[in-house]
């Protein structure tokens, strides 16, 4: 029978075991000296592409945000090696939420330096936006945005029968519209009626089409009633599934070297996803 590779070479196990700890999880010393690093060089980066879009800065200092650019971009960089390196299964990160994430933080700048010629200038400065993506680097620090996160994933269902209906009304309260109040008073089509009814449901009111008819005033008054009617529900729905996943708060920031799973209880010795030894 043969030996897993780290029963063979137990150096090398430890060491990737090791960084495993320190860069996906944050029960230790080091690991938490970690995120808190990331933290901030992922601000700082955010706060540089921001200001590189304020015109007279770029003007001033250009030459300075450009290299600091070059800098974050090297650090992000060698952090997607490393978390590439210490897994097991680095095609499964790579392709999940935080994978594509690191991916979009760093692409960009590589892109963008590569693109050459006058036509790419608008292609350049797309894809140098884009870099602000690193803002969602965030959302892996914040545990009741993890919570949140859970709880939006568990009521997908619910959520998209209600936006199903939702989508339904606003066709069906978009058409009456425009047979009520026709092209004569702006609802040319009922394409148009139906953004109407959009505006109106979600309480919006741009105030760029309205009715004119008494009927219509009627039905309007009728929509924006609902509309605030609505508004609770998916906020009932999220909430719910909040209190329950508020119930799983006592699980650790460990992380599985094998799949990637986060959220284990603190006496567990396998992943609760692959089953694999933790």
């Amino acid at each position: 029978m043969s030996k897993a590779p780290h029963e063979n070479n137990p150096t090398a196990y430890n060491w990737r075991d090791h960084w495993h700890e320190i860069i996906f999880e944050a029960e230790t010393k080091a690991g938490k000296r970690f995120d808190v690093a990331l933290l901030w060089l992922i601000v700082l980066s955010v706060a540089v592409v921001m200001l590189e879009s304020v015109g007279y800065i770029h003007d001033e200092h250009g030459d300075l945000l450009f290299t600091l650019e070059i800098v974050f971009t090297i650090i992000f960089t060698l952090e997607y090696v490393m978390r590439l390196s210490v897994v097991q299964k680095p095609w499964k990160y790579a392709f999940s939420f935080f994978g594509l994430v690191d991916l979009l933080s760093i692409i960009p700048t590589y892109l963008a330096i590569f693109s050459i010629g006058s036509s790419s200038l608008l292609v350049i400065r797309i894809l140098r936006l884009m870099r602000i993506f690193r803002v969602l680097k965030l959302i892996g620090f914040v545990k009741e945005g993890q919570m949140l996160r859970k709880a939006l994933n568990a009521s997908r269902h619910k959520i998209s029968v209600f936006l199903l209906a939702v989508s339904s009304s606003v066709v069906v309260l978009g058409t009456i519209m425009y047979l009520v109040e026709g092209p004569e008073n702006g609802f040319t089509s009922i394409p148009r009626s139906i953004y109407w009814a959009v505006i109106t449901l979600t309480t919006v009111g741009y105030g760029d089409i309205y009715p004119h008819t008494a009927t219509g005033q009627a039905l309007a008054s009728i929509v924006m009633i609902l509309g605030y009617a609505i508004i609770a529900v998916p906020t009932g729905i999220v909430s719910s599934e909040m209190v329950k996943a508020d119930t799983q708060n006592n699980m650790n920031t460990r992380s599985c070297a094998s799949c990637g799973k986060e959220g284990h209880f603190p006496d567990a010795n396998f992943c609760r996803q692959c089953g694999a030894n933790l």
